[in-house]
């Protein structure tokens, strides 16, 4: 191995350092949580799973990074520690739900991955009755992956510089919008003063609808990063159930930040300098808006040619006229919203009869279309989408017209390059590709089970 494979090398382990520091750091908190929740009975759990692993943490890490050097990276090495941070994280994080819940750890790593990735899929049941700190700790890790780990770890642990551009650009979509700032760190820095801000905004809207000072600051973490991991095992509906007199509110409030979460914050930048107009000004938000306002159409004309506009409650109320289509409005509006911002937050079962067979297709391409490129959403993004419309059209255009003439394809008056054209439809067949393997092995579970 040469010297500079060497040095790339202790490069990559010192920022690597770095990350697993901050990480033992953050498990300190949801310690002290637990602590101020009352759960001093099982405090000898609590300091074995966060304490513990987060002193141990810091230590390793400490321990790496004077045996490393800080130094420019390559964008493939920053990738290198973009994928590595990922995985160290989730083997660190997974201990708390290890040892507090005497959960296997493989289970742990995935409940801890799909928190940091914001998927939202758990393991876990009886939610209500799990302590507080490992729900808070379950609704940390989705609001720090929301705007992205490493995004989080530039704002806390470095200062700027070309090392800081690489470890944004590994982790962050390629987006045309200029951003806030050249410097990565202060964009960053900006982003992040948004995404606490929206954070902070939800959880006084919550309490003043009613909600607990925990519940309040789970679900706006949960919330705005698109996570969906809910402290209850009947998610938003729980609060419907229960005869909270705001519920038709708590929904709405919920609904609205989903929507904040899945826009852009480059968008959200824009707003904040003034700008209102950045609300409709470009394609990939007016997409957006489009999809949502055709979700809610279709599913509820379809849903009241099939039952109607009047709705009874399992709990007694009976909604109908004016008051029935708002409810079942609100009740599509909610659920079309969760799946394509990808949060998974629910106020009614979607396999359950109320939602049809036509219903359930629509939410499973919203699934896969997702929020807006650099958003906390996943999927394959609503630009992409856009691009691929237009492409289309760009097509069809052609084929009425003279061989010799050249259409070229354009997003808000900006030609879009045929690399980038490929890199999207490489990215979709990959998409593809893992829902093609994803059904199979369901296929292959469902064979062996029956």
């Amino acid at each position: 191995m040469n010297h500079r494979n060497e040095k790339r090398i202790s490069f990559v382990f010192y920022y690597l350092s770095s990350i697993v520091i901050i990480g033992g750091f953050l498990l300190f908190i949801p310690f002290f949580v637990g602590l101020i929740s009352g759960e001093r009975a099982i405090v000898g759990k609590l300091f074995l799973g966060f304490i513990l692993p987060g002193f141990a943490s810091i230590v390793v890490g400490s321990i790496i990074r004077i045996f490393s050097k800080s130094g420019t990276l390559l964008l493939k090495d920053a990738m290198v520690v973009c994928t590595v941070s990922w995985i160290l994280l989730t083997l660190i994080g997974a201990v708390p739900f290890s040892v507090v819940l005497d959960v296997g750890y493989l289970n742990s790593c995935f409940e801890t991955m799909s928190g940091f990735t914001t998927t939202g899929i758990t393991l876990l049941s009886h939610l209500d009755e799990l302590p507080r700190s490992i729900l808070f700790w379950r609704a940390f890790t989705q609001w720090i992956g929301g705007l992205g780990i490493l995004s989080m770890f530039i704002l806390i642990g470095f200062r700027g510089g070309s090392a800081a551009n690489k470890l944004f650009l590994a982790e962050g979509h390629k987006v045309a919008t200029p951003r806030p700032s050249p410097s990565m760190f202060n964009t960053a820095r900006v982003f992040w003063t948004l995404y606490i801000c929206f954070t902070i905004a939800e959880a006084s809207i919550l309490i003043l609808l009613g909600l607990d000072l925990f519940d309040s600051i789970t679900h706006a973490m949960t919330t705005i990063s698109t996570g969906g991991y809910s402290i209850h095992d009947s998610s938003i509906e729980y609060y419907r159930i229960r005869g909270f007199a705001n519920a038709d509110l708590i929904e709405i409030t919920i609904m609205v930040f989903m929507m904040i979460g899945a826009v852009s914050f480059f968008v959200h930048y824009r707003i904040w300098k003034g700008k209102i107009r950045a609300l409709w000004d470009n394609t990939e938000i007016r997409y957006f808006w489009f999809i949502i306002i055709a979700g809610v159409l279709l599913i509820f004309l379809h849903h009241t040619g099939i039952y109607g506009i009047s709705f009874r409650e399992y709990h007694g109320s009976d909604y109908s006229g004016l008051k029935g289509i708002m409810f079942n409005i609100k009740e599509v509006a909610f659920q079309v919203v969760s799946i394509l911002t990808t949060t998974g937050y629910t106020t009614r079962d979607i396999s359950s009869s109320y939602f049809t067979p036509f219903a359930k297709q629509i939410f499973l391409i919203l699934m896969v279309v997702g929020g807006c490129a650099g958003s906390t959403s996943g999927g394959v993004k609503v630009i992409r989408i856009a691009i691929l419309t237009k492409l289309i059209k760009n097509r069809i255009i052609k084929l009425n017209s003279s061989r010799l003439v050249r259409i070229p394809l354009t997003v808000d008056n900006e030609i879009v390059e045929d690399g980038e054209i490929k890199r999207i439809f490489s990215l979709l067949f990959m998409w593809i590709i893992l829902l093609i393997c994803t059904f199979a092995l369901l296929g292959v579970n469902m064979y062996h089970l029956i």
